[in-house]
């Protein structure tokens, strides 16, 4: 069964490429371009194993934001956060989200979402 993964990336041509790749792989995956859409979706039907959210986005809704939303309507899933920006640089990422620094190769965010 395929792992069902929420990719937020507000930057067009990275997110259809990712998109691509990780459904190459086997995942299965549905593209948010911002906050907004992202929580839209998290509210849903659709349960997700693992969200994927970059921090800074358009809209007025942060990457931060999206995995406190995922704590709350969807706590089973996984969050991994992607930011150019040092670690040290970002504001309190919650417990248990993952950070992964951009740019990042494929095989870390495979590696990444495959972990338990």
């Amino acid at each position: 069964m395929a792992i069902n993964v929420l990719f937020v990336e507000d930057e067009d041509d990275l997110r259809s490429v990712v998109v691509e790749a990780l459904a190459g792989q086997g995942f299965a995956v549905t593209a948010a371009s911002n906050g907004v859409e992202a929580i839209a979706k998290l509210r849903s039907e659709t349960r997700y194993e693992v969200v994927v959210t970059d921090v800074c986005m358009p809209e007025g809704v942060s990457g931060l934001e999206v995995a406190a939303e995922v704590v709350n309507t969807q706590p089973q899933a996984r969050v991994l956060v992607v930011s150019g920006f040092q670690k040290a640089q970002l504001p309190p990422i919650p417990p248990g989200v993952r950070y992964l620094p951009k740019p990042y190769r494929f095989t870390q965010l495979i590696r990444a979402i495959r972990e338990e």
